[in-house]
């Protein structure tokens, strides 16, 4: 079982979160570009799992092995990169079990009726969040690349159930924030009120053995105007079905999104100003994207992060062998509220859409 993505770029991500190895197999990648390790492995471990008292005890240094695509001195060769990542902490004994029990809001049921009993789902298998860490492998590349570029990504905890953060300023989202926010790892936010306040929202719902849910914003500067297309190859469409490779992500929303239903027309319109020089809008609602393409303003959006399904608390299901109704209380290491996590994985698809993105022109 695998999973592809790009247009110019091929992604492969395989294996499951039980596995002895996960891994990323990608073309695409410019040849000779010096991949900074350290800088990667400062990017992985802020998604790693055991980081935080608010995250999954499971211990995970997450560390990439590059068996192809990389020499030496980290410089890419420009074949397939061929990279993957170790379990050291898995324990699967939490999931044997003679019956089979679908876990409420996981993909168990689903996968078992496509895939049958061989399907293994084992802390989730190959529908995991786990499987995220080889894809923050790829976008952390990609993020070093576009850096070199002059392209700048970040993201933060924009909320945790009804505890908001202060939202980035679509007009004047800057480097220095993205450099804050990814030194509060644990909880990036801009406002360390705001990120107190989300800090005991999930502590009590851990205490309460339930979870929380949350949303991640995301912005991307210094992007050239006219990146995309219109109708069925937009920006929006390429971030898009990264954003919903992540497991638990419910929706996604660009600039004012789904607020804009609330503005009229002379409210929700970015007014065009100009120096003379170059073209601008004097506010940002659409988001950076204007009929699928870029505007050449900070580009913007916000997804939304279900709570995690695996809770201790008692909930109904069905034992699918002897197919009667049962009780079930979920085992396991788990989060009490994935968005925090979330945060570096969204900076990575954001990078990865957009270096495809960059491709389009090259490959004309």
């Amino acid at each position: 079982m695998a999973t592809h993505y790009g247009k110019h770029i091929d992604i492969e991500i395989y294996g499951g979160s039980h596995d002895p190895e996960i891994g990323i197999r990608m073309t695409g990648l410019p040849q000779g570009f010096q991949v900074d390790r350290e800088a990667l492995r400062a990017f992985m471990k802020r998604r790693a799992p055991g980081q935080s008292s608010l995250s999954t005890p499971r211990k995970e240094t997450d560390e990439p092995i590059f068996l192809e695509g990389m020499d030496n001195e980290n410089r890419l060769t420009g074949d397939l990169l061929h990279a993957v990542i170790r379990s050291e902490n898995q324990r699967s004994s939490d999931y044997s079990s003679l019956s089979f029990i679908p876990r409420p809001s996981h993909a168990d049921f689903a996968a078992r009726m496509k895939y049958g009993q061989a399907v293994d789902l084992r802390g989730g298998g190959h529908f995991s969040g786990r499987l995220t860490a080889p894809l923050c492998i790829a976008g952390g590349i990609c993020l070093q690349i576009l850096k070199e570029r002059g392209i700048q990504i970040g993201a933060h905890l924009y909320s945790v159930g009804d505890v908001h953060d202060r939202p980035f300023d679509m007009v004047t989202v800057n480097e220095e924030e993205f450099s804050l926010l990814a030194s509060r790892s644990e909880l990036p936010v801009l406002d360390e009120q705001a990120g107190e306040a989300m800090r005991k929202l999930i502590s009590e719902a851990r205490m309460d053995g339930d979870s929380v849910g949350g949303i991640v914003e995301c912005a991307a500067i210094g992007l050239p105007a006219g990146l995309g297309e219109h109708m069925f190859d937009g920006v929006e469409n390429r971030i898009s079905a990264l954003a919903f490779a992540v497991p638990g992500v419910k929706g996604i929303e660009f600039g004012e999104g789904f607020g804009s239903t609330l503005l009229r027309g002379s409210e929700n319109n970015d007014p065009f100003l100009t120096d003379g020089k170059a073209i601008r809008t004097a506010t940002n609602r659409a988001g950076g994207i204007l009929g699928g393409m870029t505007s050449g303003m900070p580009l913007v959006f916000r997804v939304a992060m279900k709570p995690t399904p695996s809770i201790a608390k008692e909930q109904d299901s069905v034992d699918m062998v002897s197919m009667s109704p049962v009780k079930l209380a979920i085992k396991g290491r788990h989060d009490p509220c994935i968005a925090p996590r979330a945060v570096p994985v969204l900076e990575a698809i954001c990078a990865i859409a957009i270096y495809d993105l960059l491709l389009d022109s090259a490959s004309c």
